[in-house]
Parts: C-alpha cells; sequence; structure tokens
C-alpha cells in the first residue's frame, strides 16, 4: 500500500523544490514529471493463497514464491513424514521402485517379479515378465532379480529387466502391454541399471561391464492394444542396441568393471556411470556414446548407487560409508563428501531433489542432507511451549519397521535367531505433488530371505 499523505502543502513542496532546482541549474524547462509509483508487492503467504484461488496471472502475482515455497517444504516435509508399512508376502527384496500415478508403484524384486502396488489399498499385481526368444537354458537365473526400473520422461514408457535378467523389457504405460524387448543382442550378463535419454533412447548399464544404448521405434507403441497370437499370449518386438561401450579397464581391479549405476543430464546431455571397480565415467549421449572422462572416486568400496540434480549439475555416488559429489567441469570439487556411518552397512539408495539428498542405507533408515547448508537436517525440539521449536543437535534419522523375514535354516543357522534385523533401504522414490514417499528393500545379507515396504506421507 502506498504511504498515506497529510495535507496539501507537503504534496506541493517537492515539485516547488524540483522547479526551483530546474532554474538555477539553467535547465530549458521544466524536470519531467515523476513516473507514478507502483504499489509495493505484498509478500505474505496469505495474498499468495488468495491470488492462487483466484487465478492470478503472473504466477499467482508473486514471482518466486512458489519456489520458495516449494525449498521451505523441501526442508519441513522428512520431520512430518510417517511410515504405514505395505504387505509384500513372501517376495524376497525388492531392488527397484517407481510411481506409476497418485496411488500405484511398480516395483521389481530379487526373485524377479515385477508387481504394481496400490499404496491405499495394499493390492498387489504381479506383471508377466517378457521371454527372451532363445532356449530355456538361457533364461532367468537364480539369486539376481529385477535391479532397475524406469519412466520416460513422459511417463509413456517403463524399462526393466525380462525375464532372463539380461535382457531389457520395454511396457507401454498406463496399460503396462508389453512393447520390445532386447535380449539376444545385448547384455552378457545382469542388467544392474538404466536411464532414459529420451521419451525413445534408454540406456543400460550391466554386470558384463558395458552400456547399452537401446532406441525404441514409434511404431511400436502408438497402438493401443497389444498384438496377440493365437494362443491369445502378448507378442513383442525384438530390439537390439544402436551402440554398445566397454567400460575401461582399471589398473588396480581390472576384473570388476561391472557397472553399478547410471544418472543422465538432460541439460548436458551426458551420462553418468559408476563401475564396482571405483570409478565414475562420462559419456556424451547422443546418437551414440563418446566417453569424455574417468575419475577416480575418493571411497572406492561397494560404489552401488548414483543420483543427478540438473539445478546444481552434480552427481552424487553413494559408497559403504560416504556420499561423494561430482562436478565434471570442476577439477576442485568444492562440496566436501559426507559420511553416512549407519553400522558400516552402506549407502543403498539416492536421491535428490532441489538441494536435499535423501539418504537410504543399510541399517534401515533414511538420513536427509542439505547440499547448500552442508549439514544434515536435524531433529526439532521444543524447550517450552512458548517458544517455537528450534534444532534438537541430533540428525534427522526415519527409521523403518521390521518387515517381513523368513526364518529359515540360514537365519537359525547363522544369525543365531535374532529376533529383529533392520532392513537394507535398496530404493525409494517420492511422490511431491502428493508429499509422499515410498521406501522398499529387504535384509542385507545375500542368503536371507524377506522384504519391506513402506509409505510414508
Amino acid at each position: 500500500m502506498a504511504p498515506r499523505q497529510t495535507g496539501s502543502r507537503k504534496r506541493k513542496a517537492p515539485a516547488l523544490a524540483a522547479s526551483s532546482l530546474g532554474s538555477a541549474a539553467g535547465g530549458d524547462g521544466p524536470l519531467p514529471p515523476k513516473k507514478p509509483k507502483r504499489p509495493a508487492a505484498l509478500r505474505s503467504l496469505l495474498h499468495y493463497l488468495k491470488g492462487r484461488e483466484v487465478g492470478a496471472r503472473g504466477r499467482a502475482g508473486l514471482p518466486g514464491f512458489e519456489g520458495k515455497l516449494r525449498g521451505y517444504a523441501v526442508r519441513k516435509l522428512p520431520e512430518l513424514l510417517r511410515e504405514r508399512e505395505l504387505a509384500l508376502g513372501t517376495l524376497n527384496k525388492v531392488f527397484a521402485s517407481q510411481w506409476l500415478n497418485a496411488r500405484q508403484v511398480v516395483c521389481g524384486t530379487k526373485c524377479n517379479t515385477l508387481f504394481v502396488v496400490d499404496v491405499q489399498s495394499g493390492h498387489i499385481t504381479r506383471i508377466p515378465l517378457m521371454r527372451d526368444r532363445g532356449p530355456a537354458s538361457a533364461r532367468a537365473q537364480p539369486n539376481c532379480g529385477i535391479h532397475a526400473i524406469q519412466l520416460n520422461p513422459s511417463k509413456t514408457l517403463l524399462a526393466t529387466g525380462g525375464e532372463n535378467p539380461n535382457s531389457l523389457a520395454v511396457y507401454q504405460l498406463p496399460t503396462l502391454d508389453p512393447v520390445c524387448l532386447g535380449d539376444r543382442h545385448g547384455h552378457k550378463d545382469w542388467i544392474f541399471a538404466i536411464a532414459w535419454m529420451s521419451d525413445t533412447v534408454a540406456v543400460s548399464g550391466s554386470r558384463d561391464g558395458t552400456v547399452a544404448l537401446w532406441k525404441m521405434d514409434p511404431d511400436m507403441f502408438h497402438g493401443s492394444i497389444a498384438w496377440h497370437n493365437d494362443a491369445g499370449l502378448p507378442l513383442y518386438a525384438h530390439i537390439r542396441p544402436r551402440d554398445v561401450e566397454t567400460i575401461p579397464r582399471a589398473s588396480t581391479n581390472p576384473s570388476n568393471r561391472k557397472v553399478r549405476a547410471l544418472a543422465f543430464s538432460g541439460k548436458n546431455q551426458e551420462l553418468g556411470a559408476v563401475s564396482l571397480d571405483g570409478y565414475f565415467h562420462l559419456w556424451k549421449a547422443q546418437s551414440n556414446l563418446s566417453r569424455l572422462l574417468s575419475i577416480r572416486l575418493p571411497y572406492c568400496r561397494e560404489n552401488v548407487c548414483l543420483t543427478y540434480c540438473d539445478e546444481l549439475s552434480l552427481y552424487a555416488v553413494g559408497s559403504q560409508s560416504h556420499v561423494s559429489f561430482l562436478d565434471p567441469r570442476q577439477r576442485q570439487q568444492n562440496i566436501r563428501p559426507l559420511c553416512s556411518r549407519e553400522g558400516g552397512t552402506g549407502v543403498r539408495s539416492l536421491s535428490f531433489y532441489q538441494h536435499i539428498v535423501t539418504v537410504g542405507t543399510g541399517h534401515g533408515s533414511l538420513l536427509f542432507y542439505d547440499i547448500r547448508a552442508q549439514t544434515f537436517l536435524e531433529e526439532r525440539a521444543s524447550a517450552s511451549p512458548h517458544f517455537p521449536p528450534g534444532p534438537a543437535g541430533r540428525k534427522l534419522k526415519l527409521t523403518c519397521g521390521r518387515g517381513w523375514l523368513n526364518h529359515d535354516d540360514l537365519w537359525v543357522n547363522y544369525f543365531g535367531g535374532i529376533g529383529e534385523l533392520p532392513n537394507a533401504l535398496y530404493t525409494h522414490c517420492y511422490n511431491w505433488p502428493e508429499m509422499k514417499l515410498f521406501v522398499a528393500g529387504g535384509p542385507l545379507p545375500s542368503g536371507l530371505h524377506g522384504n519391506y515396504a513402506g509409505l510414508w506421507s
């Protein structure tokens, strides 16, 4: 609101002074009239919400306020989240997950099951896996499963593994009809990671030490119904990769070039890859893949997850005890690694949203790191009911529930029948419009059979 003016004498004084100043300076005439003052911007949350209700133009009449609100919500949401466990029966270890819509999450497990869970009703729908065009002996291998699930940018296609974990399977959304399978001419070992570069181009990374670029023909999925054979089974195309590149051998461990994680930078059209020999690799991703650089990671043990933040142009790599931050364009890395020693169980899942990094550990906990402040979010505690809550000085940590564990002979003989074992959080994904977080995993020891899934909201 403009300041209130009281009295005609005060209104005329500035004009008289300006006229006198113009004459004294030898000007040819009076000064030009002053531009009318713009009304002061209303920067309260109340005015913003009122403006949004009536559909005010220009981002509800308050440019930048929505961004500040999102940033505030990102910091405040974790301490407000509460868990509701979801029962998954006897499925073994959820390795990958993605939201399909406001109430459905698609998941992949170690027991090679692809399913959709309704987070409201808890109902589970299994999705048939695609089979290779080859002998049965080349199909599913034990102790592997589905390690990656990714939706393309327009959420019209879903890429994951097939019945053979070496194969890339693509489904159409929202129907989940099979579209195509990359099998015989692709990877020779399990697919660990998938990243979409566009709506029709995906890259997969494998334990065989290669990354493969796949292009989907739009004609394969423009139809609204899947083809079926005489027996009523769905038919799908079999494709081969457009390009296959091998991870360069490291002098330290040349046999351990397994590609463990991928992350794509849409801004720079570059693909980051992490291999188990302790290296980060950067590829220019266009119609083919061309390697730009390889960097020795500061922490080399169990680098199993990778994520990228477009806003900060920053990669984050999760290892056994740290999260390392990499900007490939900076010789000197300005952001120090963060340590997350949760029982020595390592970082198992990572995600960026704005300036907050969510860390899923092998000890059943979620941590939240503010990349700008370079500190973990802290718990809030109120010393008195008359004062607002302040930092309690302890890291904010969400501890996940018990899940389900198979009490078999292995559990009895090797773990002494321990009543509770924390679940490794192998995957988590946010649904920010609904302010929900889906988290899943299972017991960390490879021989134990169990699962965990929870909705945090």
